[in-house]
């Protein structure tokens, strides 16, 4: 089985291009939603969270505040580091299960979203890795269209790599501008070069 990692840069259209691949049947982890279900009720990760920052990012019906988690350690390196630390090593375990479980039923591929693949030295594990990416004022737009300020934006950005670390270091990228047709002719391309051989 090929394993394909796929990062890049946050707010560069990532989800759309997973929605295509799951449509054309390919076996996809989105390590987003493996973060979601680690730090959902009744999960250690929760608890840990909860007791740690003493409840000041629960939500009125017992979840989550995702948002006002994501404003207090992006705002603050040390909280930020220590939440990764607690994350990364659960979300690893957990792609990785779903991989080897694949590979028993045969599955031909499968592709592991990964926001901060090379920022967690995940890139050796993977057979390929793909890059999203856009410019950097389409980058901006798009995040100030979820209503984020500016200074959020920058302490997001300053948590990741920057795309043009992240173009050179993958075997392949799909630029996320134009019409989702050229986005998803883009994945094709890439997966005849340098997958499907």
């Amino acid at each position: 089985m090929k394993r394909i990692g796929f990062t890049g840069g946050i707010g560069c259209g990532k989800s759309t291009l997973v929605d295509y691949l799951i449509g054309q049947g390919i076996c996809v982890v989105d390590t987003d939603q493996s973060a979601r279900e680690a730090l959902s009720p009744g999960q250690p990760a929760y608890d840990t969270v909860m007791e740690s920052l003493k409840g000041t990012c629960r939500a009125e019906d017992g979840t989550l505040d995702r948002s006002a988690l994501g404003h207090l350690v992006f705002s603050d390196d040390k909280k930020l580091r220590w939440l990764e630390g607690l994350l990364h090593p659960v979300i690893r375990q957990a792609w990785k299960a779903r991989l080897d479980a694949w590979e028993t039923e045969g599955c031909p591929m499968a592709v592991v979203v990964i926001p901060l693949l090379f920022e967690t030295q995940a890139h050796d594990l993977f057979d390929h890795v793909i890059c999203m990416a856009c410019s950097e004022k389409e980058q901006l737009d798009r995040l100030q269209q979820r209503g984020w300020s500016q200074e959020h934006i920058q302490q997001r950005l300053k948590a990741q790599w920057s795309l043009k670390e992240k173009m050179d270091a993958s075997d392949g990228v799909v630029w996320a501008e134009g019409p989702l047709s050229s986005t998803f002719q883009q994945w094709d391309q890439i997966y005849h070069r340098i997958v499907s051989p």
